[in-house]
C-alpha cells in the first residue's frame, strides 16, 4: 500500500484538527492517515484514492453515521478503514458501497446495513463483523472479489461475483446467510452460519461454492439451498482458478472437477431440509455430518445430481435421504441412521446407487422405491427397521449385489408392483425373507436367507421369479412359498431346518425346478397344489416330517431324477393327479413308494397313480389349460378384426401369424424351419394403434408356442439408457429380461440416436439390445416403433440393425370416416347418441383438421369425443332439472369444440 507517514490529519473537537472526517479527507494529500476522535459522527463520505480512517482510540469508539443512506461509498484507491463503527442510515441501506479500487476494512464494525461490493472491486475485510441489515449483510455483484479474515458477518450474496472467508462468523440474519446467484464464486473456511430465518446457505443460477469444515445450524429453512444450475458447470476462468486453488491448497480431489463442493462440514437443527438440491444443481457432500433436521436430512428433485462420499446422517426428523423428479445421487461409504422416516426414499425417475453405505434403526422402511426410481446397492447394510428392509412399489427398479439386510420388523426385500435383481445378499432376522408381487420376473441368485420367523421366499398370486443358487436355513414357516398362478424358476437352491414345507408350489402355478435340495423341515419337503405343472428335476429330499412330495389332484408335475431320503413317505399322490416319474428312488423311507433303484413302483394305494413314461419322453410343464391354441388364436383374430382402419397391418400380421403356424409344423415334424426374423419395425404417426397392435402380435406368438408368455414390456429412450459411463449397459438389459418370454416394444426408438450427437449413450443401449436378440432370438420379439422418415435414420445408425429387423409394417394415418367410427365407438361404451346429423358435422370437422407428424390420429379422435361431452355437460346443465332423457345422452353438432381446441 502507498502511504505518506509525513501527511496525517486529525478529527476532534478544538483549534487544530477538522471538525468531520469528509473535511479532513478533502484535506488529506494522497496515502495520508486521518486519526478519527471517539464520537458520533453523522455524515456521508466518499473516498476516491489511497488514504487511511482510523479510531485515535481503537475500536467501537469512533461511529460513522449516514445522513442520506450510505454512509461510506469508496469508488477508488486503496483506502483503509480500521476500527470504525459504520452505520447505514436505515438497515435496508448499504453501510458501505464499494465501487471501485482495493480498500481493506480492518476490525470495524457495520451496524445497520449492508457492506455492498460491485464492478471489479477487490475488498479484504479482517476481523469485521456486520450485524443489523435487512437481507443481505455483504452483496457482491459484477466481477467484484471479496476477502474475508475472522469475520462476523450476517450473510453473503452475489452475480458474477466471487468471495472467500476463513473463520467467519455469519449470526442472525433476517433472510439467507450465504447466498450466490449468478456466476458467482464462493469459498468458505472453517465458517459458522447460525440463526438464519432463511437458507444458511443458497447458491442458484451457475454459482460455485466451496465450503470447508463449515458448521451451518439453527436456520429458519435449508441448511445449504442448490438451485438453477449452481455447481453444473462454473465460468471458464472461474473453473481454472478453483483447479488452481485446490491443487495448492491440496483438497479432496472431488473439488477438483466440482463447482459445488461440500467438505467435513456440519450441518445441523435447520427447520426444513439440511441439503437441498433442485432445479439442474449439483454438488458432493464429502465427508460431511448431518443430524437433527426436522426435515428430510439430504433432498435432491429436479434434475439435481449429488454425490455422497462418506457423509454420515443421524437423529433426523423425517428421511435420511429422499431423491425426486430426475435427480441422481451417487452414495458411497455413508452411514444413515436413527431416521424418523426412511433412510432412503426415492420416487418419480430418480436414479440412486449406493455402494458401501449402512442405513440402520429408522422410523419407517429403510429403503423405499416408489414411482419409475432406480436404485442400485452395492456392498450396502440395512438393519434395525419396524417395516421393510428394502421395498421396491410401482414402477421401481432395485439391484442389489452383496447386500444384507438384518432385523427387519417386517419382510427384508418386499417387490411389490417393481422389479428386482438381487445377486449375493443376505437377509435374517426379519419376519419375511423376500417377497415378491410383480408381473414382473425378479431375479434372486446366490443370495442367504436365514432366522426367518414366517416364510423365507414368497412370490405372490400370478407372479413370476427366477431364483437360482440360493441357500435358506432356519425359516419359521414355508422356504418357498409359491401362490397360485405363479410361474417361476428354481435352480440349485437349498433349504435346511423348515418348520413348514419346503417348497410350497399353489394352485395351477407353473414351475421349472432344478438341482434342489430340501433337509430337516417340519412339513412336506415339496408340496405340489390343485393344478399345479412344471418340471421337478435332479432333487433331494431329506428327513421330512411329512411326505417329502405331496401331489394335489389334478396337479401333473414331472418328477424326473428325484431323490428321497429318510422320512416316513417319499410320495403322495392324491385322487386325480396326474404325476409324470421318471428314474426317481428314495432311500431309508419307512414307507416307501419310490424304489431304492431303478423303476419306480406302480401305485401307492387305491387312489394314488404313478405313470412312467420311457426315456427320452418329453413332457409339455407350462400347458396353458384355460383354453385351447385354437380358440385363443380366434379370439384374438376377432380383437384384431375389430380395430378401426389399418387394413394392410391386419393383412400382415394374419400373414405373420400363418407363416409362424408353418414353422411350428415344421419344427414337429423334424424339418428345418425356414430363415425368418420376428422383430419387426413398425413406422406411422402417432396414435395409429402401433402399441395395440404389438400387444395382439405377441399374443399370438404365445398361442402358437413360439412364446412362453407372450406379454409385452413397453420401453422408451429414458428406460434403456444411462446417465453415466456404464449405466446404459445395466439398464438395457433388465428391460430385456423383463421382456423375456415375450414382446420388448420400444416407442420412439429413434431417440435412441439423436442428431448430431455421435457419443451419445444411446448407441451403447443399441449395441447392447443387437447383441441380447441374438443370444435370445427365441425367446423374445423386439418390435420397435416411430415416424416412418427418423426410423430409416434409426435402422442406418448401426450395422446390425437391418439384418434384425428384416419387416417393417407401416401405419398409415386414418381417414376421417375412420375416425368418426372411432367416435362412434367411444360414443356407443359411454352410453352417448351421435344423430346422422352430428356425424355429419363431425366428419367435417376432422376433414379440415391439419394433418402431420404431429397429428394424434386415434388419440385425437378421443379427445374430440371427450371435449363433445364436456360441452354437452355445459350446454344442458343450465335446464338439468327439466331436460328429457334423450338430452343426457345426445351430442349435437353444437357440442363439436373449435379447432384450436384439439
Amino acid at each position: 500500500m502507498l502511504t505518506n507517514r509525513s501527511s496525517r490529519e486529525r478529527v476532534a473537537p478544538g483549534w487544530g484538527a477538522h471538525s468531520t472526517i469528509g473535511a479532513a479527507l478533502r484535506a488529506a494529500a494522497e496515502g495520508a492517515v486521518v486519526s478519527v476522535h471517539p464520537g458520533v459522527y453523522r455524515e456521508s463520505l466518499v473516498l476516491y484514492r489511497n488514504v487511511t480512517v482510523v479510531a485515535e482510540k481503537g475500536t467501537a469508539t469512533v461511529r460513522i453515521v449516514g445522513v442520506r443512506g450510505t454512509a461510506v461509498t469508496v469508488h477508488g484507491g486503496q483506502v483503509v478503514l480500521r476500527d470504525v463503527t459504520v452505520e447505514a442510515a436505515t438497515p435496508a441501506d448499504a453501510a458501505i458501497l464499494v465501487r471501485g479500487g482495493a480498500p481493506t476494512l480492518e476490525g470495524c464494525e457495520i451496524d445497520g446495513g449492508r457492506v455492498e461490493v460491485t464492478g471489479d472491486a477487490l475488498v479484504t475485510l479482517k476481523n469485521c463483523s456486520v450485524t443489523g441489515a435487512d437481507a443481505a449483510a455483504v452483496r457482491l455483484t459484477g466481477t467484484s472479489r471479496t476477502v474475508l479474515e475472522d469475520c462476523s458477518v450476517l450473510s453473503a450474496g452475489g452475480d458474477d461475483a466471487r468471495v472467500e472467508c476463513t473463520g467467519a462468523l455469519i449470526d442472525g440474519t433476517g433472510g439467507r446467510g450465504v447466498h450466490l446467484a449468478g456466476t458467482a464464486h464462493g469459498r468458505f473456511n472453517r465458517c459458522e452460519v447460525r440463526n438464519t430465518r432463511a437458507a444458511a446457505v443458497h447458491a442458484e443460477g451457475r454459482a460455485a461454492l466451496v465450503l470447508q469444515e463449515c458448521r451451518l445450524h439453527d436456520s429458519g429453512a435449508q441448511g445449504v439451498r442448490l438451485g438453477g444450475t449452481a455447481g453444473r458447470r462454473a465460468a471458464a476462468h472461474g473453473e481454472a482458478e478453483h483447479r488452481r486453488d485446490a491443487a495448492s491448497a491440496q483438497e479432496p480431489r472431488t473439488s477438483r472437477s466440482h463447482a459445488i463442493l461440500l467438505d467435513r462440514c456440519e450441518i445441523f437443527r435447520t427447520a426444513a431440509t439440511g441439503v437441498l438440491a433442485e432445479d439442474e444443481a449439483a454438488a458432493v457432500l464429502d465427508n460431511c455430518h448431518i443430524h437433527g433436521t426436522k426435515r428430510a436430512a439430504i433432498f435432491a428433485t429436479g434434475s439435481g445430481a449429488l454425490e455422497l462420499d462418506g457423509v454420515r446422517v443421524v437423529d433426523v426428523a423425517d428421511s435420511g435421504l429422499a431423491v425426486a423428479g430426475d435427480a441422481t445421487v451417487r452414495v458411497r461409504g455413508a452411514t444413515f441412521a436413527r431416521t424418523g422416516a426412511n433412510g432412503l426414499y426415492a420416487i418419480d425417475q430418480a436414479e440412486v446407487t449406493f455402494a458401501d453405505c449402512e442405513i440402520s434403526d429408522t422410523g419407517y422402511t429403510a429403503v423405499h422405491l416408489g414411482g419409475g426410481s432406480r436404485a442400485t446397492l452395492t456392498e450396502c447394510r440395512i438393519r434395525d427397521t419396524p417395516e421393510y428392509g428394502i421395498r421396491v412399489c410401482e414402477r421401481a427398479e432395485l439391484i442389489a449385489e452383496d447386500t444384507r439386510v438384518q432385523d427387519a420388523g417386517m419382510t427384508g426385500i418386499f417387490v411389490d408392483g417393481g422389479d428386482a435383481s438381487l445377486r449375493d445378499c443376505r437377509i435374517e432376522r426379519v419376519q419375511t425373507g423376500i417377497s415378491l408381487r410383480t408381473t414382473h420376473r425378479p431375479l434372486v441368485a446366490d443370495c442367504e436367507i436365514s432366522d426367518v420367523a414366517q416364510v423365507g421366499i414368497e412370490v405372490g398370486p400370478d407372479s413370476g421369479a427366477v431364483i437360482e443358487g440360493v441357500r435358506l436355513q432356519r425359516i419359521g414357516s414355508t422356504g418357498v412359498f409359491l401362490d397360485a398362478g405363479t410361474t417361476a424358476r428354481i435352480d440349485d437352491c437349498a433349504l435346511t431346518d423348515v418348520e413348514g414345507s419346503g417348497l410350497f408350489a399353489g394352485a395351477r402355478a407353473r414351475l421349472r425346478v432344478h438341482g434342489l435340495t430340501v433337509e430337516r423341515v417340519a412339513r412336506n419337503g415339496v408340496f405340489i397344489a390343485e393344478g399345479g405343472t412344471g418340471l421337478f428335476e435332479d432333487c433331494r429330499i431329506s428327513d421330512a416330517g411329512f411326505p417329502a412330495i405331496y401331489v394335489e389332484a389334478d396337479a401333473t408335475p414331472v418328477l424326473r431324477r428325484c431323490f428321497v431320503v429318510g422320512g416316513d413317505h417319499d410320495l403322495v399322490v392324491c385322487d386325480g393327479a396326474e404325476p409324470v416319474i421318471e428314474d426317481c428312488r428314495s432311500k431309508g423311507v419307512r414307507d416307501a413308494t419310490l424304489p431304492e433303484g431303478g423303476a419306480p413302483t406302480a401305485s401307492l394305494g387305491a387312489v394314488a397313480t404313478i405313470r412312467t413314461l420311457g426315456a427320452g419322453t418329453a413332457a409339455d410343464v407350462e400347458k396353458d389349460t384355460a383354453e385351447s391354441p385354437e380358440e385363443r388364436l380366434a379370439e384374438l383374430r376377432a380383437e384384431l378384426d375389430r380395430l378401426v382402419g389399418l387394413d394392410g397391418v391386419k393383412r400382415d400380421i394374419v400373414g405373420l401369424t400363418k407363416l409362424m403356424q408353418m414353422v411350428k409344423v415344421r419344427k414337429e415334424a423334424g424339418l428345418p424351419p425356414p430363415p425368418l426374423s420376428r422383430h419387426l419395425v413398425f413406422a406411422g404417426n402417432a396414435g395409429t394403434g402401433k402399441t395395440t397392435v404389438a400387444r395382439l402380435y405377441g399374443g399370438f406368438l404365445h398361442a402358437l408356442g413360439l412364446l412362453q408368455r407372450g406379454h409385452l414390456v413397453e420401453a422408451d429412450r429414458s428406460a434403456l439408457v444411462g446417465e453415466y459411463v456404464g449405466h446404459t449397459g445395466p439398464k438395457t438389459q433388465a428391460v430385456f429380461r423383463r421382456a423375456l418370454g415375450g414382446v420388448l416394444f420400444i416407442d420412439e426408438a429413434y431417440a435412441l440416436v439423436p442428431h448430431a450427437q455421435p457419443n451419445d449413450f444411446g448407441q451403447e443401449a443399441i449395441s447392447t439390445l443387437v447383441k441380447l436378440m441374438e443370444d435370445h432370438r427365441d425367446d423374445v420379439v423386439v418390435i420397435v416403433a416411430g415416424y416412418p422418415r427418423e426410423m430409416r435414420r434409426f435402422l442406418a445408425s448401426n450395422a446390425g440393425l437391418g439384418s434384425r429387423f428384416s419387416r417393417t409394417l407401416t401405419f398409415e394415418d386414418y381417414r376421417s370416416d375412420e375416425l368418426v367410427r372411432i367416435v362412434q365407438y367411444q360414443a356407443d361404451r359411454h352410453e352417448y347418441d351421435c344423430p346422422p346429423d352430428t356425424l355429419e358435422a363431425l366428419h367435417r370437422f376432422l376433414e379440415e383438421l391439419p394433418r402431420g407428424e404431429q397429428f394424434g390420429n386415434g388419440r385425437t379422435a378421443r379427445q374430440v369425443f371427450q371435449l363433445m361431452t364436456e360441452r354437452q355437460a355445459q350446454r344442458i346443465t343450465d335446464d338439468l332439472d327439466t331436460a328429457a332423457a334423450g338430452d343426457l345422452t345426445t351430442l349435437l353438432p353444437e357440442d363439436l369444440p373449435p379447432a384450436e381446441a384439439v
